[in-house]
């Protein structure tokens, strides 16, 4: 079952594509850009195993030492690196992986043992709490950047001292009487154990992942205890003092841990640990020998929960700043003066993990419609289009507490790399492909779209499959065709948003299931080179009613739109009594932004917008019968212009906007 982050290596994106446009700033720029931050922050020399003087710094978050995910920082690093050398050359970059790679084979320890802080700050420490200390994620994402050098080196270098480091972790970790039975605080290593084994075949590493997730949550796992109580049990944790992320005693649901997966109804806790669990979950089911029914029934339906009550309209996830995550069935303020809205990077970064293993048990549209929704708004705002400014928190509306602003770097510094190594495989997310041999067939799946090329054997030969479009700003996607057989046939996916669709020529019959139409074998092979058409026009969003969100927000095509103070210059309070009439009319207008080296479609709304006057309302009430005089009371906007979000931040101004606005019934 292949994985994004080898697919990726058939598929070459064409110049001029938004998707290549920011694939190439991250090698050009963002790459180096992070380098020389690992350098100068002492995470890039943290392997020697020497002392740095952030050791000796207390908590921003306690009880987790802020160095303690410079593993992971690294890892990913040298991950997304390896993507990228795939297709481009860099020395330095190249003598950087060699340095790093060495200075971990030398921070090894005899039994096998790879950690930063266990080795040189705690040693005495080790495995005494896997809860919050993050040995495991730290070794999920050193094991997913052995896969990636080995990949692209062809050699052992890296990949041999994290199979030791895994023989280790098979021999510590497990059901047996001399085992701990125990599992992260922070899911990764589940789902990069998953993938070590679609490369080694080694049981022990499917056993392991397995293991870790179906033990999760078990209330007497631990000589019949919840493995996270009695673990604090023996560390002597003082049951009065908690961890700053817990908002009580207890809360196991925030580590998706308060019970096993096939009983978990709603999606609950810290966001990017539920994705990661998910991801690992959902590609567990496709390698299992035996149906996992039960587990399939909770994955689906804990994503059905998270998509329809718990996903902000960018497809952002994680509600709640204190646990960086999910808050109550449809709460989902748009920013902290209304109660919150986190929407982490990396949580939709895993939102669009789990969207593509989904995607493998069952075809549907439904899923890629989120991973696209996911990719050119959650994540695509997280980075500057000069990929040198990211966001950890993507809020769909600015306050005076917290502006819409972007940083070089964060002290906990998950994202940018997050965001660097799915770049560097992006182009994994674009198709997929089966085959089969009685009768001999190859059907090729599109799932996204954007300039990019898929190439591909038919027997024994070189196929290919090119598409050449302006996505997501135009709707037309030219296809071309080669192959040396007639039987390969096409899937084009049909985004739910999309009120129409045409195939040029046009096919005698038309099939769609699950939102994807039918290309068969017979008529590709008569016509290699055809046209999609999907007209893209603004169109107006509603949140569920159960929100308490009166808000109607913008898009057009994949693409959500905001209102900023750079194109909105009277704007002084966040755009919060601003509201939009729904029968407004758009204007369409294209950009070329040479600042930021990009091309874009921006909206205008000429007099369908007013800013409510707040002075117009009674206190603490007003009558019904006076609510509509006071909405129209306000001032008319002559003109409101709109630009997508993953741009909010990036053309100065004053961090002041918003995705959704009051909706104006006049």
């Amino acid at each position: 079952m292949a994985y994004p982050q080898t697919a990726f290596r058939a598929v070459k994106l064409s110049p001029g594509s938004l998707i290549h446009k920011r694939h190439e700033t991250v090698f050009s720029t963002t790459l180096m850009y992070q380098l020389e931050v690992l350098k100068g922050t002492g995470r890039y020399d943290a392997f020697k195993l020497g002392w740095h003087p952030s050791y000796d710094d207390p908590p921003d978050v306690w009880p987790i030492p802020n160095h303690l995910f410079w593993d992971s920082d690294i890892a990913k690093w040298i991950e997304g690196a390896c993507y990228l050398l795939g297709n481009h050359q860099s020395s330095e970059v190249d003598t950087a992986i060699h340095e790093l790679v060495a200075m971990i084979r030398s921070a090894q320890q005899p039994d096998g043992y790879i950690n930063i802080h266990f080795t040189v700050v705690e040693p005495e420490k080790r495995f005494t709490n896997l809860r919050d200390f993050h040995e495991l994620y730290n070794a999920g994402h050193m094991i997913e950047a052995a896969l990636a050098h080995q990949d692209h080196y062809h050699n052992d270098q890296l990949i041999e001292p994290i199979l030791k480091y895994v023989d280790l972790l098979c021999q510590r970790f497990g059901p047996g009487t001399n085992q701990t039975h125990g599992y992260p605080g922070h899911p990764e290593i589940e789902l990069a154990l998953l993938r070590l084994y679609e490369r080694t075949k080694n049981s022990k590493h499917l056993d392991l992942a397995k293991y870790f997730i179906t033990e999760r949550g078990n209330p007497v796992g631990d000589d019949g205890h919840h493995f996270y109580i009695s673990e604090a049990k023996r560390r002597g944790d003082d049951p009065r003092r908690r961890p700053d992320y817990w908002p009580d005693k207890s809360c196991l649901w925030y580590y998706a841990a308060h019970e096993p997966i096939t009983k978990q109804k709603s999606i609950e806790g810290h966001s990017v640990r539920a994705m990661y669990l998910l991801t690992a979950a959902a590609d567990l089911i496709l390698n299992a020998d035996l149906p996992l029914q039960d587990l399939q029934r909770a994955v689906f339906g804990l994503w059905d929960n998270m998509v329809q009550r718990k996903m902000y309209v960018t497809g952002g996830i994680g509600a709640m700043k204190q646990w960086e995550g999910f808050g109550p069935d449809y709460f989902l303020p748009q920013g902290t003066d209304e109660g919150g809205c986190y929407a982490e990077t990396c949580a939709a970064i895993g939102v669009m993990m789990l969207a593509e293993r989904l995607l493998k048990s069952d075809l549907d549209g439904r899923f890629t419609d989120i991973m696209e929704l996911c990719l050119y708004n959650a994540v695509l705002t997280a980075m500057s289009p000069d990929g040198r400014n990211f966001t950890y928190v993507n809020q769909l509306a600015s306050s005076d507490k917290d502006p819409s602003q972007r940083s070089s770097w964060f002290t906990c510094a998950c994202c940018p790399p997050n965001m660097l190594r799915l770049f560097g495989h992006v182009g994994g997310y674009i198709y997929s492909t089966s085959s089969s041999s009685e009768p001999k067939h190859t059907e090729i799946i599109v799932h996204l779209y954007t300039g990019s090329t898929l190439k591909f054997e038919v027997d024994g030969k070189e196929a290919s499959l090119t598409q050449e479009t302006n996505w997501p700003w135009n709707g037309n996607v030219k296809f071309r065709f080669e192959s040396p057989s007639e039987n390969v046939s096409c899937k084009l996916r049909i985004p739910a948003w999309a009120d129409d669709f045409h195939l040029s020529p046009s096919p005698p019959s038309l099939h769609v299931e699950k939102g994807y139409v039918s290309i068969p074998a017979s008529w590709l092979a008569k016509n290699p080179s055809f046209e999609l058409s999907i007209p893209m026009t603004p169109r107006l969003m509603k949140q569920h009613p159960l929100t308490n969100q009166d808000t109607i927000s913008v898009a057009r095509g994949p693409i959500v739109y905001c209102v900023e103070d750079v194109d909105n210059p009277w704007v002084t309070d966040h755009f919060r009594s601003l509201q939009l009439d729904p029968q407004c009319q758009f204007t369409e207008r294209n950009v070329n932004d040479e600042g930021n080296n990009d091309n874009y479609i921006a909206l205008t709304v000429e007099k369908g917008a007013s800013l409510l006057d707040e002075g117009a309302f009674s206190a603490p009430s007003t009558k019904v019968n006076k609510w509509d005089e006071a909405v129209n009371h306000g001032e008319l906007v002559e003109e409101l212009h709109f630009v997508p979000y993953f741009l909010r931040a990036s053309r100065g101004g004053r961090g002041q906007a918003r995705v959704g606005l009051k909706h104006w019934r006049k």
